[in-house]
């Protein structure tokens, strides 16, 4: 992947934790589990490391 792929992705990916933070304090607000939403939070940190990682090769 090339340096400007991987910084788009960057952010859709760091555009899709934030989103998903704010759904997670929605669903915690409501007395309800976030289970879903955490291991998609784990996911996406993963994503987020690896492509890091990628983007400190590339460089």
């Amino acid at each position: 992947m090339k340096t400007k792929e991987i910084e788009t992705k960057l952010i859709e990916l760091k555009a899709d934790y934030a989103r998903i933070m704010g759904d997670m304090d929605k669903v915690e607000a409501v007395g309800k589990r976030t289970n879903i939403e955490e291991n998609q939070l784990a996911q996406l940190e993963k994503e987020i490391a690896d492509l890091n990682r990628q983007l400190d090769d590339a460089e």
